[in-house]
């Protein structure tokens, strides 16, 4: 496969899960047939564009995360290394299940959305969120779940309702890091997932987690 001058696929973990049923949520370039770990860095404090950057384990970035200014919190634009939109995440401003979209490029128009995120239910006391794709309008089953503990950085990705893992996330504690004041923790992407369908759902998890009613441990 030919990537462009400015892109690279990230190299393969060195654990190795089952392999999964291909996934390409975002696009299938983001499948790899192997796991994929991740480095994820955000900057404590900070709210202006660039606050996560996102390496593979040859420290080569894979992904950064920009902001709106005029919208602060409200919305998100994932990119790659040249600065070419990916996903644009939306919270939508009115609603019970603290609920985010995430639509293709810089759109956020009805017809580009890929997929949308909700909170389980309204009172958490541990992280569980819903993932439903765009096609998937009922809503009556979630094409992806979400749980674990955003405080401790130990958030699982499940397909559907099954047990079936997808992705999971493990803290890294660094002197630097502490130092510095920036959060760094690790995702382990399984072979054939879409990794920036996962990268843009920790940075959903982010966001929820960040409002002043986010519920967490």
């Amino acid at each position: 496969m030919a990537y462009p001058n400015s892109y690279y696929p990230p190299q393969p973990s060195a654990s190795a899960p089952m392999p999964a049923v291909p996934s390409a949520v975002v696009g299938p370039q983001f499948c790899a047939p192997y796991p994929v770990d991740l480095a994820v860095v955000k900057k404590v404090m900070t709210i202006t564009d660039g606050n996560f950057t996102v390496t593979d384990v040859n420290a080569n970035v894979v992904f950064k995360v920009k902001g709106s200014l005029m919208t602060l919190r409200h919305r998100r634009v994932l990119i790659d290394p040249a600065g070419n939109p990916i996903v644009t995440l939306r919270r939508k401003m009115i609603t019970a299940h603290d609920r985010w979209q995430a639509f293709r490029g810089e759109s956020i128009e009805a017809k580009d959305l890929i997929f949308s995120v909700k909170r389980s239910s309204l009172i958490q006391f541990k992280t569980k969120l819903d993932v439903f794709l765009a096609n998937n309008t009922k809503e009556d089953v979630c094409d992806f779940k979400v749980k674990g503990s955003w405080l401790e950085r130990s958030c699982v990705v499940y397909a559907g309702e099954s047990n079936n893992i997808v992705a999971q996330m493990h803290k890294k504690h660094t002197a630097q890091s502490i130092l510095i004041g920036k959060d760094h923790f690790m995702v382990t992407v399984y072979p054939n997932i879409d990794y920036a369908f996962i990268v843009a759902l920790i940075v959903i998890l982010d966001e929820i987690n960040s409002n002043e009613d986010g519920g967490d441990d």
